[in-house]
């Protein structure tokens, strides 16, 4: 995230994890839920965001380059 933009929804209470955090890691190649934790560093608390974070995951185009996919986030 570059200095100024929004910070996002927060998606994982836990983990004050944003779904601007959770698309990145994704568009850096997380392709499951631990993946996507083992990213940002952190890892499931609760359990409450995995459904939220997956289905963030399962919305990404397949075959998508990782630039493509921000692109796609974005429309």
């Amino acid at each position: 995230m570059r200095s100024g933009d929004p910070p996002g929804m927060y998606v994982c209470i836990c983990n004050a994890l944003t779904d601007s955090q959770i698309q990145s890691a994704i568009a850096s190649g997380a392709g499951r839920t631990h993946d996507v934790y083992a990213a940002c560093n952190c890892r499931a608390q609760c359990g409450s965001c995995t459904a939220s974070i997956l289905c963030m995951l399962r919305s990404r185009p397949a075959g998508a380059a990782d630039g493509e996919v921000m692109a796609a986030v974005a429309n």
